[in-house]
């Protein structure tokens, strides 16, 4: 194998929103990790079984930074363990110097009534698997308008 074939990145992963499935966006050279719009399926496992192997070959070169965009304005109870599951994926990148940031995006009127257990709650899926977390993680909350745009953010690293 030639040196240039060892640095070369896996493709980008692009899956149009659905009805009941979300957008899935995914480039490996920017390392931006986009999932947006609603998460219904009816088999959760076929439609998140692709992303989780995409994500299992983007660990083995990550970029520097990746940015994990969850702007889900539903998700049903799979969805959420599936998830998880790619969380923890991305939470094995095997690299310290490397950071993952998982960004959550809210409707300003849910982020402004968050207390400090509701933020436990919400970052849960991320501390769940710091303990075998082998990059720095830390998580931006948003609170969106109703176009999207961002009227404010919380951070919080771990």
């Amino acid at each position: 194998m030639k040196t240039a074939d060892l640095n070369m990145k896996i493709a980008d992963l692009k899956i149009d929103e659905k009805h009941n499935t979300p957008e899935i966006d995914f480039n490996s050279v920017s390392g931006e990790l986009v999932l947006k719009g609603k998460s219904i399926p009816e088999n959760a496992t076929r439609f998140y079984q692709p992303v989780r192997d995409w994500l299992k070959e983007y660990i083995l070169d990550a970029t520097e930074h990746t940015n994990l965009h969850i702007n889900l304005i539903y998700f049903n109870t799979a969805s959420a363990i599936w998830i998880s599951k790619l969380i923890k994926i991305l939470s094995t990148i095997n690299d310290r110097e490397k950071l993952l940031f998982i960004h959550l995006y809210f409707d300003i009127e849910e982020f402004d009534e968050m207390v400090d257990e509701d933020v436990k709650e919400v970052i849960s899926p991320a501390t769940d698997v710091l303990h075998d977390a082998t990059v720095s993680i830390g998580v931006k909350i948003y609170g969106t308008d109703d176009g999207g745009t961002i009227l404010t953010e919380k951070l919080v690293l771990f």
